[in-house]
């Protein structure tokens, strides 16, 4: 039954990244660096939000590809287009050197690497897709909330429970709530009035 379906293809086909070549390494490079650097900076100690980034990203593409438009077997290199995007996004001033002839800002970043991906002869569907999930992520999330003050894409709890039963990444700083014990409820300084 299992078998008919082929259910384990709505996660599988995430993993694929292109045939063994230059751009599958440069994949491969752009995974670490751009999501490191997510990782440690806008998503620094907030491991279940980037979780949930990826979660929607790759839901995103799904229903993305299912359009017959868009139809795409393979969504590994658009995961890794929508990573992009959203890290030129957050990093949108950084200077980048693109194999060592061009220099750019980040912002324009994921369209050079589509550009130069459909001059080397790839396929310009997975990284559009990535670029549209990557957007709609960052629109949803950023430029929504700043705009209205309506957050529609907040990190489920369930994530949150899952990273924390998982203990994946490093849990968030608690603030310290002040001691109550002693019955006081303000603990501030005083000062004499008009004297």
């Amino acid at each position: 039954m299992l078998h008919l379906f082929q259910v384990w293809r709505l996660i599988t086909n995430f993993l694929f990244l292109g045939k063994f070549s230059i751009n599958f390494g440069i994949r491969l490079l752009m995974i670490a660096r751009y999501g490191v650097q997510l990782e440690n900076g806008p998503f620094q100690r907030r491991t279940a939000d980037f979780l949930w980034m990826m979660i929607f990203g790759a839901f995103t593409l799904l229903v993305l590809s299912a359009i017959p438009f868009f139809s795409s077997p393979f969504l590994g290199i658009s995961l890794v287009f929508m990573l992009l995007y959203v890290w030129s996004r957050e990093f949108p001033d950084a200077n980048i050197n693109i194999y060592g002839l061009v220099t750019l800002k980040a912002f324009y970043l994921p369209w050079a690497m589509l550009c130069l991906d459909v001059i080397f002869g790839s396929s310009i569907m997975p990284d559009l897709l990535g670029i549209i999930a990557g957007h709609l992520y960052y629109f949803l999330t950023v430029l929504h909330p700043l705009a209205t003050g309506k957050n529609f894409l907040k990190t489920p709890m369930w994530v949150h429970k899952l990273v924390t039963r998982w203990r994946i990444g490093v849990p968030p700083i608690n603030r310290a709530q002040p001691d109550r014990s002693s019955g006081v409820a303000f603990r501030g300084r005083s000062y004499r009035v008009g004297g």
